[in-house]
């Protein structure tokens, strides 16, 4: 959207050189007294706008690139909705999808807002959270829905959850101290709760006996800012971190993916690729590798459900449940001729069009070769956007307050998952997917830069009263968070997975239980002083 132009930056820096020598130089000395943390995307990665649209500037690298229009389109189809017609910009949303545009889940292009007790909608732009539907007796997603289940449709076909039959209720929580601090100070502690009866439950409803009980989460969406520069570490960078905390022993690491200096699981695609593991870097559970391959270039797909060149199937349940269930559903049954004939009105995919209804209605359900609905250009602009995007630069960096804070926060021992730097390598590109080539020239870069997201891009356990799904969480990045609110226009700071903390006081003692990973530094923040304790909180929102 609304983006300062690096040509108009220099173009003023210039000017002003010009017209008055010595101003000039005064301009160049504060930009050197800088500190290098300031950089938070490093010179290719770092936008130095702190305005309400500070995460949706491109990047330097893309500028420099000449890739700034591929930007603009990409921001397009991440900001405005898809539409159920076959035709046209934007088409091909559903049969049953999530949202209709990426900007519902990220409102101002960051973290999902806090959502308010009540029903759960996903109509209200804003709402980024997903509804994990698990088994809690092994933590595996159920069969019997998507992994990010859908509460829309496009008629004649039916919402495999209503939404208006959940309902999510906040609760109040008080910790083993009284959520006091020793000088008196006394803070808040919420958490959700999600309530989703069986009857909200398509399949169910239409005759089918789910084999266990199940629980639900939310999960907010994070941030999309800075992830191509995270992309960018090395892949023996991150196996280093890993070996390190093994080594130091401080906490237990997820052997399911670390074990005795080696990877035990890595990310790979078999589906479009051809194998290739990869280190595991995003999304809360590490369930995704290369950014090419990871949340956004799936989510570009899974939650409208628009096919594009590599993904010509639909995002439905593993299990083929609503297939099943929706090729013997009168009412579906009734609609599918005009809606077929609007999908295919030449005719071209025979076996939509003889046989029983029922087998009609599951084969175009089941289909792996349907109509391409997003172009590969529209595909590679998105990915322009999604990689290119900057992250806000620090604040304040010269605030004696905020310095106290930061050398307060590395004394605490928070530094240490919020690992503040990393340096990236050559940034190679590389797409489990296969759609990009290796090194492809399509996309921004970011080689050799010092970038500040504060995580150790590695998972640990908080232990907190109706925590994630599996318990297991990636550090998140904390660069830029310190903007939600200015940014989002959420009267709250919507930290940790499910927006429970509405502050950053919240958030560092949602941290602080028996057997949590953060719990020695919980102790020691709660030591400090109040001016200690809000000198790391205006720090961590100057980052």
């Amino acid at each position: 959207m609304k983006t300062k132009s690096l040509l108009a930056v220099l173009m003023c820096s210039i000017a002003i050189s010009c017209t008055d020598d010595t101003e000039g130089e005064v301009v160049a000395n504060q930009e050197q007294s800088l500190p290098e943390w300031y950089y938070t995307g490093g010179e290719l990665g770092t936008t130095h706008l702190a305005t309400f649209n500070a995460y949706e500037q491109p990047a330097p690298a893309v500028q420099n690139a000449g890739m700034y229009q591929s930007f603009k389109n990409g921001e397009a189809l991440f900001e405005k909705p898809f539409m159920s017609n076959n035709t046209g910009v934007r088409q091909g949303l559903g049969p049953v999808y999530i949202r209709t545009s990426c900007l519902h889940c990220h409102p101002g292009y960051g973290h999902g807002k806090r959502i308010d007790a009540g029903e759960f909608r996903t109509g209200d732009i804003g709402n980024g959270c997903l509804l994990v539907v698990y088994t809690p007796d092994d933590n595996a997603y159920v069969s019997w829905l998507a992994g990010m289940p859908q509460g829309h449709a496009v008629a004649p076909f039916k919402a495999p959850v209503d939404e208006s039959l959940i309902q999510v209720s906040w609760h109040n929580h008080i910790d083993e101290w009284n959520n006091t601090f020793p000088d008196g100070e006394t803070y808040e502690l919420q958490y959700p709760e999600v309530y989703m009866p069986q009857e909200a439950v398509y399949v169910i409803n239409q005759g089918y006996t789910i084999p266990k009980e199940y629980e639900v989460r939310l999960e907010s969406t994070i941030g999309i800012y800075g992830t191509g520069l995270l992309d960018a570490i090395p892949d023996d960078s991150l196996k280093a971190e890993y070996a390190r905390q093994e080594r130091d022993g401080f906490m237990p690491l997820n052997e399911a993916f670390f074990k005795d200096g080696e990877w035990v699981s890595q990310y790979s695609n078999s589906l479009q690729g051809d194998g290739t593991k990869y280190p595991r870097r995003y999304t809360y559970a590490l369930s995704r590798g290369p950014l090419q391959d990871a949340a956004g270039a799936n989510a570009i797909w899974n939650i409208t459900n628009v096919t594009r060149s590599d993904r010509r199937y639909h995002y439905l349940d593993a299990a083929g449940k609503y297939a099943e269930y929706s090729s013997k559903d009168p009412e579906v049954q009734a609609g599918f001729e005009s809606y077929i004939a609007k999908v295919d009105p030449e005719k071209k995919q025979s076996d939509w069009w003889n046989g029983t209804l029922e087998e009609r209605i599951k084969a175009y359900l089941t289909a792996k070769d349907l109509p391409v609905e997003m172009s590969d250009e529209e595909y590679i602009d998105l990915m322009v956007w999604h990689r290119g995007l900057a992250v806000p630069a620090a604040r304040n960096v010269e605030d004696l307050e905020v310095l106290k804070g930061r050398k307060l926060f590395e004394q605490i021992g928070c530094a240490y998952c919020h690992r503040p730097s990393w340096t990236t390598g050559s940034d190679e590109i590389r797409d489990p997917a296969r759609f990009f080539t290796d090194n492809d020239a399509r996309l921004p870069r970011y080689p050799y830069q010092k970038i500040w997201p504060y995580t150790d891009m590695v998972q640990h356990k908080l232990h907190m009263v109706n925590d994630i799904r599996t318990g297991w969480c990636r550090t998140t990045p904390l660069w830029g968070r310190g903007l939600h609110q200015k940014c989002t226009g959420s009267p709250t700071a919507d930290r940790l997975h499910d927006c429970r903390a509405r502050n950053v006081i919240e958030a560092v003692m949602w941290h602080g239980a028996s057997e949590s990973d953060a719990r020695l530094s919980v102790e020691k923040f709660r030591a400090l002083s109040k001016s200690e304790r809000d000198a790391i909180v205006k720090f961590i929102d100057s980052i």
